[in-house]
Order: C-alpha cells, then sequence, then structure tokens
C-alpha cells in the first residue's frame, strides 16, 4: 500500500530524526548506566548530571519528532485532505531540529537553565514555541480545510494545543522552591500523564482501525472514554507530586485517590486494543506494526499503571520518593506508551511511505520488538531492585547515602546488562528502518 496524499511525504524526515535522536538518546543512557558503576567514566568532559540531562531531553526531543512526523501522516487521512502547507512543515523541521540540535550540544558546554527536565535556555524555550504554534496552525488549518471532521483528528489536536499551552509554565519562574515546583509540575506532570496520554489515545485509535478493519464509531467511543479518564485522573493526580514540597495537606488526600485511578485510562487501552484485534475484519500483512501497537498499550498499562501506582500512595510515596523505584517507574512508562506509541507509527506508516506493495519479511523488526520489550521490562525490575534497597537501607535504617549505593551495585550491573540488550535490539530495528526494500517489494 501507498500513502494516499501527496502531502503525506513531509512525515518521513520527522521519523527519520526521530530514530537518530532515539539512538543518541539510547547511547547517554548507557553512558550514565555505566557512571552508576564507574562514576569517573568520561569526566570532566560529560559528568554524570550533563549526560543524564542530554539523555532525558533527547526523549522528550524524539518523541515530539515523531508525535509530528504521525500527525502528518495521520491527518490528511482523516480528514480527507492534503496538508495546509508543506512550506510551514518544512520551516518547522528545521527550527526544531536546529533549535534541539542547539540545546544539547549547549549542555556540553554547560549552557543550560539548570531546572530539572525545563533546562533549554530561554532562547531555545522561544523557539519551541514558535515551532509548536507553527504545528497548531499547520493542524487547525488541515482539519478546517479538510472535506471532514474526525474525531481522532480533534483529539490528537487537542493533546497537542494542551502540550503547547502548559509549557508556557516553563518560562515562570518563581524564586520560592515551593511555588516553583508546584507550576513546574503543569509542564512535566500535565505533559506526560495528561495530554501526551491523549495524543497516544489518538494515535492508538488511527492504527487499530487501519490495521483491523474496525468500525469506526467503535473506535471513537472508546476514545471517549479514555479521554474522560485521563481528564478525570490526569488532572487532579498531579497532587501526588505535591505530597512533601510545601503544600497544604489536602493534596495527600486528593493526590491518593486520584492517583489510585490513573491506572484507568491505560486499562481502557488495553481493553480497547485487545477487543478491536479479536474483532478484526482483516488480517494486516504489517505484522509488526500490530505487534508494537497492541504491545504499546500493554505496556503503558505496566510502566505507567503498575508501577506508577505501586510508589503512589503517600504512605508508600514517603519513603520511596526520589528512589530507584522512580526511575524504573519513568524508564518503563516512557519507553510503554510513547516510545512504543511512535514506533508503531512509524512502523505502520514508513513502508507506505516507500511505496512498499508488499511486506514479505519481517523477522527483523519483530525480533528488535521483543528485544527491546523483554530487556526494557528487566531494565525496570533491575531498577525496582535498587529502589527497593534503597529505601529500606537509607529511608527506613538510615544508613548513609553513598554507603547504600554500595549495596545497590548487583541491580546497577544488572541494569547496565539489559541496557546493551536494549541497545541490541534497537540497532537491528534502525538497520531495518534505514535499508528500505529489504525483504520487500517496492515500487
Amino acid at each position: 500500500m501507498k500513502y494516499q496524499y501527496e502531502s503525506q511525504r513531509i512525515a518521513y524526515p520527522y521519523f527519520v530524526v526521530a530514530m537518530i535522536l532515539f539512538g543518541l538518546q539510547i547511547l547517554f543512557g548507557l553512558i550514565i548506566g555505566s557512571q552508576y558503576l564507574w562514576p569517573d567514566l568520561l569526566f570532566p568532559a560529560i559528568p554524570f548530571n550533563i549526560g543524564r540531562m542530554i539523555h532525558i531531553n533527547l526523549l522528550v526531543v524524539w518523541i515530539l519528532f515523531g508525535f509530528m512526523g504521525s500527525a502528518y501522516y495521520m491527518m490528511p487521512e482523516e480528514v480527507e485532505g492534503e496538508i495546509f502547507s508543506i512550506k510551514i512543515a518544512w520551516v518547522q523541521f528545521w527550527l526544531f531540529l536546529i533549535g534541539g540540535v542547539t540545546a544539547i550540544v549547549g549542555y556540553l558546554f554547560r549552557i543550560h537553565d539548570g531546572r530539572e527536565f525545563l533546562e533549554q535556555p530561554d532562547s531555545v524555550k522561544v523557539g519551541i514555541v514558535i515551532v509548536a504554534l507553527l504545528f497548531l496552525f499547520n493542524m487547525l488549518m488541515t482539519i478546517l480545510k479538510g472535506r471532514k471532521r474526525s474525531t481522532i483528528s480533534i483529539v490528537f489536536f487537542g493533546g497537542f494545543l494542551g502540550l503547547a499551552l502548559f509549557y508556557l509554565f516553563a518560562f515562570f519562574k518563581p524564586a520560592n522552591m515551593t511555588v516553583d515546583k508546584y507550576y513546574w509540575w503543569w509542564v512535566v506532570h500535565l505533559w506526560v500523564e495528561g495530554v501526551w496520554e491523549l495524543i497516544m489515545a489518538a494515535l492508538l485509535s488511527f492504527l487499530l482501525i487501519k490495521l483491523t478493519g474496525i468500525d469506526r464509531e467503535v473506535a471513537e467511543k472508546w476514545l471517549y472514554l479514555i479521554i474522560g479518564l485521563t481528564f478525570v485522573t490526569g488532572i487532579i493526580g498531579t497532587g501526588h507530586h505535591y505530597y512533601w514540597i510545601g503544600t497544604p495537606e489536602f493534596w495527600q488526600t486528593w493526590g491518593a485517590w486520584f492517583s489510585a485511578l490513573e491506572p484507568l485510562p491505560f486499562v481502557a487501552m488495553v481493553a480497547f486494543s485487545f477487543k478491536m484485534v479479536s474483532k478484526r475484519t482483516r488480517s494486516h500483512p504489517n505484522r509488526a506494526a500490530v505487534l508494537w501497537t497492541a504491545g504499546a498499550a500493554v505496556m503503558s498499562f505496566l510502566g505507567a499503571g503498575v508501577w506508577g501506582f505501586m510508589h503512589t500512595l503517600p504512605q508508600i510515596n514517603y519513603y520511596t520518593h526520589g528512589t530507584q523505584v522512580t526511575a524504573s517507574h519513568g524508564h518503563l512508562a516512557f519507553f510503554g506508551a510513547y516510545a512504543m506509541i511512535v514506533l508503531a507509527m512509524a512502523s505502520y506508516a514508513v513502508p507506505n511511505l516507500r511505496k512498499v506493495t508488499e511486506i514479505t519479511h519481517q523477522k527483523a523488526e519483530v525480533f528488535a520488538f521483543w528485544t527491546m520489550v523483554v530487556s526494557m521490562m528487566f531494565i525496570a525490575l533491575s531498577l525496582t531492585g535498587a529502589g527497593i534497597v534503597q529505601t529500606y537501607l537509607q529511608r527506613v535504617l538510615a544508613m548513609p547515602y553513598m554507603e547504600t549505593q554500595g549495596y545497590m551495585r548487583l541491580f546497577y550491573g544488572l541494569r547496565l546488562i539489559f541496557g546493551f540488550i536494549f541497545a541490541l535490539g534497537l540497532a537491528v530495528y534502525l538497520y531495518d528502518f534505514f535499508t528500505p526494500g529489504k525483504g520487500r517489494r517496492e515500487v
């Protein structure tokens, strides 16, 4: 199958950049994973704090490139019309690429804002806002000029609009640390546990319709359910970050109750995915895309739902806050929810953009899927083990921090081993991605 609209081709460079940055993100992940065992590795060129900063920022940038590429592929089919402006899409592409690369290279020279996850200098932040505005304008005009209005396109647009609006709080830097952290979470939490979930749900719905042939009305009903659960649990669930930063005590109650409900949108995604796959009216030849799509629903439930719930209640969070338990949740949730849905879209869209008429072999991509998924599960389990040791020794027995770290080396070693296995799976995936036509028939 080939793409239906000429403007969908603009999605391809976005996917290419996303894959390159994904590879770099994992490279820096291996560096900082190694520094847990050998702290002087690459010091002073890439100290741990700078390596971690680059690792996390690369994650955000490549996923946003993936979201944008997914939108430029999906929107024309959803609205039955071409992208409003290819020129805007190209301007936005280069602005985001130059801004992202500038910020990341700047970190190596210690040029950063210093606020975790929002380290970009203000000039780069302004560029990101301009990129978001260009993208939103292009999407809005595409929807308005299209022949139909689809729920999926509107939900995706709404999710990205929320992403842009909440990012504006990155410019708000009050001197009071409690106030600063209060609004800081409006970016960090309401992105990943709010509006990004809407984007993921829209992409999941689009893929399931295309891959299974299910009725659009059924998919949209599930989408409404997921949206409702996301808003109800995600917004007030921000309170689980307010337990210990000096905010009023009522946040412990509100944060606990609504955080406990936050797995529900992911439960709905799992139920939606497997119900649609079981009722599919056609067997799609792109087996890998089906795997990534169903896998995203399952892994997001485990990472964001189960692992998030494990330490979200204040009685537990009092001890685990800021330990490796948090890191285990973060790794599994980001990969399961957002990385995998982008990989699912790339797996579905890129063969079409390359005009592949028949997919004959996907052994490499299926191998990459299982290698990355299984190794990420063991990375999360390794970090969970480290977090349990850290919580007990440091938070319960009051053992000094550095002494505690010595008892965690076994788990750090296991995490690094599975990190290299994950990198092997990614290398196979990238090789398959960048060798078009291998095992496939193209026109």
